[in-house]
């Protein structure tokens, strides 16, 4: 079972990123998909997440109307479309796998994730 982020990079302030997020190994059926983001010293923080249909969505206020979750269930691919980005964007985004209630404190404490991705690089500069 694996996860497989990519796509992370350095960007300038303002700039966009697309974050991909590809599973392997198996099947995560009816799974949902949350993006986290971490820096040294600082607690895992919830991105965005999507249910496994696509049909709902959620999102940290710190992101909201800037980035933009999606998924690929065809390809087994989720993304993270990141546009505005800002320097306080600047982490290690990890893509998760697991079975969170639909809802928002749900998808967001680490705790509701089985599976996570290696980490991308994600650095803003000012």
């Amino acid at each position: 079972v694996q996860l497989q982020a990519s796509g992370g990079g350095l960007v300038q302030a303002g700039d966009s990123l697309m974050l991909s997020c590809t599973t392997s190994g198996r099947t995560f059926s009816r799974s949902g998909m949350g993006w986290f983001r971490q820096n040294p010293g600082k607690e895992r923080e919830f991105v965005a997440g999507i249910n496994w249909s696509g049909s709902r969505t959620y999102y940290a206020d710190s992101v909201k109307d800037r980035f933009t979750i999606s998924s690929d269930n065809a390809k087994n691919t989720v993304y993270l479309q990141m546009n505005s980005l800002k320097p306080e964007d600047t982490a290690v985004y990890y893509c998760a796998a697991g079975y969170p209630s639909d809802s928002v404190y749900y998808y967001s404490r680490p705790s509701q994730y089985n599976y996570w991705g290696q980490g991308t690089q994600v650095t803003v500069s000012s």
